[in-house]
């Protein structure tokens, strides 16, 4: 996975763990990375808990960690990056899996939807009226 390079010079400047790998920032490389994961998913739980995220009504917003991948995803989308490529960095088998769930943050289809309603709107405003074009 590509890191952004301060991303990478502040990980490195984090105090080595009681095992330290070379090959990874967060996971001695020792025991089921499945094992590792669910450490990270118990630490995530409680750091939300303390977090108390509220929305802005004041109730408690459900947070999980895929709340990042979500992110991820989306702000790649908007930068334009192609949905193929945002599918493979998610590792979707299929780029379908991708659209389903993040078809609308697709920068091209905004800047399409966009220029359809522009466009709209000057049939609207012509003399013509809201006639279209034959096909």
């Amino acid at each position: 996975m590509v890191l952004p390079p301060e991303v990478v010079e502040a990980l490195k400047t984090l105090p080595p763990g009681p095992k330290p790998n070379p090959r990874y920032f967060f996971w001695s490389g020792n025991g089921l990375a499945k094992s590792a994961v669910a450490d990270w998913q118990r630490a995530f739980r409680r750091l939300f808990e303390v977090a108390s995220l509220q929305k802005p009504d004041g109730a408690s917003k459900r947070s999980h960690p895929h709340m990042f991948r979500d992110t991820f995803a989306v702000e790649l989308l908007l930068a334009g990056v192609p949905i193929d490529q945002v599918s493979v960095l998610l590792g979707h088998k299929s780029v379908k899996i991708t659209e389903k769930h993040y078809a609308p943050w697709v920068k091209a289809r905004q800047n399409q939807l966009e220029k359809a309603v522009q466009m709209a709107w000057r049939r609207e405003a012509s003399p013509e009226g809201s006639q279209l074009p034959a096909a």
